[in-house]
C-alpha cells in the first residue's frame, strides 16, 4: 500500500490557460502555498511522480491529456493523490462529465472563478481531506 505523499505547502495547478494559471499561482502563493504549474496531464504526470502535493487543481479540459485521463492515471498509479484532486472547467458540463465527477466524488470549481472562490474551494477541499 502506497503511503500518502503530501507536502503541507505544495499545490500542483494543471491548467493550459496561462492567465488562469497565473491567477491560481498568485492567489495560492498569497495563502502560503508553493505552487507548481503543469500545462496538461502529461506534464502533470511527471511532476506528480517526482514531488509530494497536498492538493492537485486539475482543469478537466487540457490538451495532450485531459483532467479525466490524468485522474484515471493517478487512481491507478498513485491512489492517495487521486483523493487530493480538485477539478475545474470553463466548458459547459456535459452528462459524461457530470457522471465522471459524481463517480470520483471529487470537488469541482467552475470557471470563471474569483480568487476568493478559489481560496474557499481549496479550503473546503483541504478540510474534507482532514475530516
Amino acid at each position: 500500500m502506497e503511503t500518502i505523499r503530501s507536502d503541507p505547502k505544495r499545490i500542483l495547478v494543471i491548467e493550459d490557460e496561462p492567465a488562469i494559471a497565473e491567477v491560481c499561482a498568485r492567489t495560492l502563493t498569497a495563502e502560503g502555498f508553493e505552487v507548481d504549474i503543469a500545462a496538461n496531464g502529461r506534464v502533470a504526470q511527471q511532476v506528480a511522480s517526482s514531488k509530494p502535493y497536498l492538493l492537485l487543481l486539475a482543469d478537466i479540459r487540457t490538451p495532450a491529456m485531459d483532467g479525466k485521463e490524468f485522474y484515471n492515471w493517478l487512481a491507478e498509479n498513485h491512489p492517495p493523490l487521486a483523493k487530493r484532486v480538485l477539478f475545474t472547467s470553463g466548458d459547459i458540463i456535459g452528462k459524461d462529465t457530470i457522471e465522471f465527477l459524481e463517480q470520483t466524488g471529487r470537488p469541482f470549481l467552475p470557471k470563471p472563478f474569483t480568487p476568493e472562490e478559489l481560496r474557499n474551494k481549496v479550503k473546503e477541499a483541504l478540510e474534507r481531506l482532514e475530516g
